[in-house]
């Protein structure tokens, strides 16, 4: 099951994600959206939002680049596994706790408030849970990463990932004695991953670059405005 979670399961989480994104947008370009509530709650959901956003993008590109990064960059920059574990703890937990207090918000208001709770969809729920799950269990691990600084544990997961990538046939192995809470944390991220193109996560790979390119703004009219003659 460990080899099958950790070796396989990546490669289908992956195909999937892509796949289906690309699948979707071919298919089913209206739905490349986020379908905001802006207008209902707008305070609670600007505060959050931000929060949010801004503390995921982090962990996003420090996960990025700290478990893609080749071992012998780090080592040919004298970036020590220690130092670069240590960052990762402190970085990682207050962006953690950023996007953890932002979902919260944006979590409570979509559940409480009856219009906006109307308006969502079933993965519009979900994936916001899952994702809040899953900034709980990377907190969670900062406890134990603790007491690994020598950054030792780390390696591994460098390894494991830039196995997947390389089609290393062991790849699962190199994880196979860590802590139980980095491998959930792990199995979630690659079932995020999984259900990634049937949410409203897609945004993500078009903005904000492609609207740099998009035709024009969105005109949107008060209902009580006077029509325009188009004789005047």
């Amino acid at each position: 099951m460990h080899n099958f979670l950790f070796g396989i399961f990546p490669y289908i989480a992956l195909g999937v994600g892509i796949m289906g994104s690309i699948a979707r947008y071919d298919r089913d370009p209206f739905t490349w959206k986020t379908s905001s509530s802006q207008m209902l709650r707008r305070k609670q959901l600007m505060i959050g939002s931000i929060l949010f956003h801004v503390g995921v993008l982090i962990i996003f590109f420090g996960h990025l680049i700290g478990l893609l990064t080749p071992i012998w960059i780090f080592d040919t920059m004298g970036i020590s596994h220690g130092a670069k574990q240590l960052l990762a703890v402190v970085a990682g937990g207050i962006a953690g706790v950023m996007a953890l207090v932002g979902g919260g918000m944006l979590f409570h208001r979509r559940w409480t408030d009856p219009r906006i709770r109307k308006t969502s969809s079933f993965w519009d729920i979900t994936i916001l849970g899952m994702l809040l799950a899953q900034l709980v269990l990377g907190l969670g691990t900062i406890f134990v990463s603790l007491g690994h600084l020598d950054g030792h544990e780390m390696v591994k997961f460098m390894s494991w990932a830039q196995g997947i990538f390389t089609f290393d046939g062991a790849a699962a192995s190199y994880i196979a004695d860590v802590s139980l809470v980095f491998k959930l944390h792990l199995f979630l991220g690659l079932t995020i991953i999984l259900v990634f193109p049937f949410t409203r996560l897609v945004h993500m790979l078009s903005a904000p670059v492609r609207y740099l390119w998009r035709p024009g703004y969105q005109v949107v009219r008060s209902r009580r405005q006077k029509p325009v003659n188009p004789a005047e």
